[in-house]
C-alpha cells in the first residue's frame, strides 16, 4: 500500500463538491448518498498515477483487469438499496478497491464485503484501516455463493455482472430486503432491483450500465 498521495487532499473538496453537484444535476437526490460521496476521499482508491482523476464521473482501472465504479453508479446503487427502507446490514459482492464499502459504512452499520482477488482485498482493507473505517467485514470467497454464515442481509449489492441474480443471493435476503445488480454481457447489461416479497421476488429494470463481468467458481 502506498502513501496518501500528497497534495491532492488541499484541493479535492472543491472537486468533490462539484462532482455532487454534477450528480445531482443527473437525478441522485438523496442527500445522505450525496453527502457521503463529498465526504469519501475517492483520490485514496486509485494509484497514484491515475489520483488527479479521481472526481471525474468515471470508472477508473485499479489493476487485475478491475474498475473502481463512475461515482453515479456508486451513488445510484447506494440510493435505491436505502430506497427499500430501514437497512442495517449489507453484503457487497465484490470489494475492489473498497471504496462502495467505504460508501455504505457511512451509511448502514454492517457491512459484509467479498472479493475473490487477494491483493485487492488486502488493498481495500488497508484503505479502510486508514480511514478508520471498522464496520466493514471483508472475505475473500467467490461472491456468487454470498456469505450464508452472515445471513440475511437487508440489502445485497453487487458490482459486477452475472448472466443472470445468483440463487445463493436471493435465499440470503430478508424479508422485504432488496438486491441491487447489473446483470447480462457486454453492451447488453441492465440495472435490476430485487425485492423480497412475502410471497416472492419482485424484480424492476433501472437501467442500462456496464460492468466487469462476475466470475464464479472456485478461487
Amino acid at each position: 500500500m502506498k502513501a496518501p498521495h500528497r497534495g491532492i487532499g488541499m484541493t479535492s473538496q472543491r472537486t468533490r463538491q462539484r462532482l455532487v453537484d454534477r450528480l445531482r444535476q443527473e437525478g441522485v437526490g438523496d442527500e445522505r448518498v450525496l453527502a457521503t460521496i463529498a465526504a469519501v476521499p475517492r483520490h485514496m482508491f486509485l494509484d497514484e498515477a491515475l489520483a488527479s482523476r479521481a472526481y471525474e464521473d468515471t470508472a477508473l482501472p485499479i489493476g487485475c483487469g478491475q474498475t473502481i465504479s463512475q461515482p453515479y453508479i456508486v451513488a445510484r446503487m447506494t440510493e435505491v438499496l436505502l430506497a427499500g427502507g430501514p437497512c442495517r446490514k449489507v453484503l457487497e459482492v465484490g470489494t475492489g478497491s473498497g471504496y462502495q464499502a467505504v460508501v455504505l459504512a457511512r451509511l448502514v452499520e454492517e457491512v459484509y464485503t467479498v472479493e475473490r482477488v487477494r491483493w485487492l482485498l488486502n488493498e481495500a482493507m488497508e484503505r479502510a484501516h486508514r480511514l478508520g473505517v471498522r464496520n466493514i467485514r471483508f472475505r475473500h470467497a467467490d461472491g456468487a455463493l454470498g456469505l450464508p454464515d452472515s445471513a440475511p442481509y437487508d440489502g445485497i449489492l453487487v458490482t459486477a455482472a452475472p448472466p443472470g441474480v445468483p440463487a445463493p443471493l436471493l435465499d440470503q435476503l430478508a424479508p422485504g430486503g432488496r438486491i441491487v445488480i447489473p446483470v447480462g454481457a457486454g453492451s447488453t447489461q441492465e440495472l435490476l432491483v430485487v425485492t423480497r416479497e412475502q410471497d416472492g421476488f419482485t424484480q424492476e429494470r433501472l437501467e442500462a450500465v456496464r460492468f466487469v463481468p462476475l466470475i464464479e467458481g472456485r478461487i
